[in-house]
């Protein structure tokens, strides 16, 4: 009996996520047993799996998925809002923080971010506030990977199992299984190989997407007539969404076309124009500083073998990313308008309105068989590649800055360091997955930027502690603070206002709330720090005499 996309996209789904369990076997076995081979690979990573696994975990179902999702809500202006200033400001942060923070670490023995500002601002109890901080905003990353990789496994997977009573309702994998899969599959390479074996798999992953993700476009772009025809038919039906802002002429199209759908003339239910404010397109340049404060990718910097390990990643970086959002904002494009040669129906149902399944049901709906199966392969490796990592670092917060130093004032074994790294990370799993249950149908893409918007509002605290000397420690504190509640504040608004799952976008007069939080934590640290005493010159000076 032949079978049919669904259940061969499961077959593949399966053998894929083998795989990555026996990268965490192979990464097991020469995994050191102390808590900086688990945590930072005893910092003996090169530059090419540098560079993967970097990218691989900044390349999350944010970019893949919610990518997707928003371009097929508003338009090509997510490229330009979020590419444009993330190829520059990623690679200068990786620049000015990261290297820096390798040199440090490797000076110090740093493990996590929490040890270097404890250290830098001589403030033992600075972690206790810090570290629900960084937790709270890993959470809504780590619900992105889940929430991603689950609603694109049930997508893909539809009609495989379509004579199952647990089958979700269009016979594939439902949600609830999906995303217990693959938290599954990323605890138990994780809690194998820990960070050797996410940057590994992470490396394995950024490969296979990048590839595979080449491949979706070209095999899409293929099958709706090619790239030019694609773009045709959303210039036609849906031509806002082709431009960064909409005009009077996109209403009366828009207008034309609905008309044509209520008629029945038409198979595609045209989207209203979406116009992006050129102070939103601006204040978004704020976002990405957001990777400075990134706990995972601290983590995977501290791995380097040495400083000539980042200027691969400083170069590919801007260029893997180009690469990889601009198919998947097309695919969302092309997916507004998308009608097989001939004619017939639309691809995407007219009344479609799970924007997180856009890429997975392009996928489902348009490409052969065997290659579909491949191809949501490339799907889960962008999601899973950032999921690891994200787990290995709060379980490494956990252990090192918490329970060893707060608890154990450091006398734990490095076995039980692993232990409890090992046993957090699990922990962290499971309140995600519930949580993704909790949730199941947040746009993926609003949550990423609340999330980024929280991690931005910190990046001062970074900046201050490696190029000020005057920043202080009651400085720090304020700026930690004032960035928590201004956020929080911010974000219960948002979400009385639009709320996460209609993926609306929540503005503070008239620009993006990470203008208004990171604005407001600045001014805390430049203000408190300056009519508070300075910090001691012999312990800045060894901060700033540490020179890579």
């Amino acid at each position: 009996m032949a079978w049919n996309s669904g259940q061969i996209a499961v077959a593949v789904i399966a053998v894929y996520l083998l795989v990555l369990i026996g990268v965490g076997v192979v990464s097991n076995r020469v995994f050191r047993g102390t808590a900086a081979d688990y945590f930072v690979a005893s910092r003996g990573i090169g530059p090419f799996v540098l560079l993967m696994s970097v990218f691989g975990t900044t390349m999350t179902s944010f970019a893949i998925i919610g990518s997707s999702a928003e371009a097929f809500k508003g338009g090509i202006g997510v490229y330009g809002k979020m590419v444009s200033w993330s190829g520059i400001f990623h690679s200068v942060c990786f620049f000015l923080v990261g290297v820096r923070l390798w040199s440090l670490g490797k000076r110090y023995g740093y493990q996590t971010q929490i040890q270097f500002f404890r250290d830098r601002f001589e403030s033992d109890k600075l972690g206790l506030i810090l570290f629900p901080a960084l937790v709270g905003l890993v959470i809504p990353y780590l619900l992105m990977g889940v929430i991603g990789a689950a609603s694109a496994i049930e997508a893909i997977t539809a009609k495989a199992f379509v004579d199952q009573a647990w089958a979700g309702k269009n016979g594939g994998i439902p949600f609830w299984m999906g995303g217990a899969v693959v938290c599954t599959v990323t605890i138990v390479y994780v809690f194998m190989g820990g960070v050797r074996g996410a940057a590994w798999a992470n490396t394995l992953q950024t490969v296979v997407f990048i590839v595979l993700g080449v491949v979706t476009f070209a095999v899409i772009a293929n099958r709706l007539g090619g790239p030019v025809k694609a773009t045709q038919q959303v210039a036609h039906y849906n031509p806002a969404h082709l431009k960064l802002g909409a005009d009077t002429a996109d209403d009366k199209v828009y207008e034309e076309r609905m008309a044509e759908f209520e008629a029945g003339t038409s198979p595609i239910k045209p989207k209203h124009p979406v116009q992006i404010p050129p102070l939103v397109f601006m204040t978004y340049m704020f976002i990405p500083f957001s990777v400075a404060m990134f706990p995972h990718l601290f983590q995977h910097w501290l791995t380097a073998k040495s400083a000539k390990s980042f200027k691969l990643m400083l170069v590919a970086h801007p260029l893997l990313m180009m690469l990889t959002w601009l198919p998947c904002v097309l695919i969302g494009i092309w997916a507004t308008s998308a009608i097989m040669p001939g004619g017939g129906a639309s691809v995407i149902p007219p009344d479609f309105a799970n924007a997180n399944a856009v890429l997975p049901m392009m996928v489902n709906k348009l490409a052969p068989t065997a290659i579909g199966g491949l191809l949501v392969a490339g799907v889960l490796a962008a999601i899973m590649s950032s999921l690891d990592s994200q787990l290995l670092c709060v379980g490494s917060i956990f252990t090192n800055d918490i329970v060893n130093h707060y608890f154990s004032k450091d006398t734990l074994s490095d076995r039980t360091v692993v232990v409890l790294g090992r046993t957090f990370v699990v922990a962290m799993a499971i309140v995600t997955y519930l949580l993704s249950l909790w949730i199941p149908g947040t746009h993926v893409f609003r949550l990423g930027v609340w999330c980024f918007t929280g991690f931005a509002s910190l990046a001062p605290l970074v900046f201050a502690a490696l190029y000020w000397k005057r920043a202080t420690k009651a400085g720090a504190y304020a700026s930690i603070l004032t960035a928590a509640v201004v956020g929080l504040f911010l974000f219960y608004r948002a979400y009385q206002e639009t709320g996460l799952a209609r993926g609306e976008e929540y503005l503070v007069w008239g620009m993006m709330p990470v203008t208004v939080s990171l604005a407001a934590s600045t001014l805390a640290l430049v203000v408190v720090s300056l009519l508070s005493k300075p910090p001691r010159p012999q312990t800045v000076d060894r901060f700033f005499e540490a020179r890579c």
